[in-house]
């Protein structure tokens, strides 16, 4: 359900089709195959509440998947008996699948936050729907990244970074943004698996405000135990 006065926000971006395709056979470094590559660095979608900005995709409450989605056997054989995917094996398929091509593969920790960004039940595991909704944002983050990594050398300047937040439709103080910097750079530089990071907590924490902003003011209170839970949660 999208929620009002953010132009649509929980719905497709414009220009992104919401099925996607299974990972098998992913050449080295490209993209997802079929339509889970859409692209995700835009601005916010038509009437987006610009303070905030970074409207991503969402599947919350989808009905459930068609017999004939080409990702459900995969997910199928990923998830198990129990029907979801833990941190451990969305590591194993993301760096088996070659998603991350030439790039570092990503931590167990990175991995972990990704599954935490959906994982509204706090159960630590992900679902069909939430694994879906991953892929296409993973697909958005690796385009946005690339354009700004030309040289392919894996990494992102501190500029490059803050023009990618931007590029996301992030709208952020330059205070806010050297902190993000000074948080997720190594050596002066910002690798993908770091990125990445910083996308899941930027959609986390984005998405967790705009919940609870119902006036659509830009600002919220929050009681103390929420605030632990919004924050130390992702």
């Amino acid at each position: 359900m999208a929620y009002p006065g953010y132009g649509g926000y929980g719905g497709p971006m414009p220009g992104m089709p919401a099925q996607g395709m299974p990972m098998q056979g992913i050449p080295m470094g490209g993209p997802m195959p079929g339509h889970m590559g859409g692209p995700m660095g835009g601005a916010p979608p038509q009437g987006a509440y610009t303070a905030y900005g970074g409207g991503y995709p969402g599947t919350y409450g989808a009905p459930p998947p068609a017999a004939n989605d080409p990702m459900w056997s995969y997910f199928t054989a990923l998830a198990g008996q129990d029907g979801e995917i833990d941190a451990e094996e969305l590591q194993r398929c993301l760096t088996q699948s070659g998603f991350t091509g030439s790039y570092s593969p990503f931590s167990l920790e990175t991995c972990r936050i990704m599954i935490a960004m959906l994982d509204r039940d706090f159960t630590g595991k992900m679902g069909f729907n939430e694994f879906k909704d991953l892929f296409t944002a993973l697909n958005g983050w690796k385009q946005n990244f690339m354009m700004f990594d030309q040289d392919r050398s894996g990494t992102v300047e501190p500029h490059e970074m803050t023009q990618a937040v931007n590029a996301m439709g992030y709208r952020v103080s330059p205070q806010a943004l050297n902190v993000i910097i000074k948080r997720y750079n190594k050596g002066g530089r910002i690798f993908f698996d770091d990125y990445v990071a910083c996308c899941v907590k930027l959609r986390a924490l984005t998405e967790n405000f705009r919940r609870r902003d119902t006036m659509h003011q830009g600002s919220v209170s929050f009681q103390y135990d929420d605030f632990i839970l919004c924050t130390m949660a992702i």
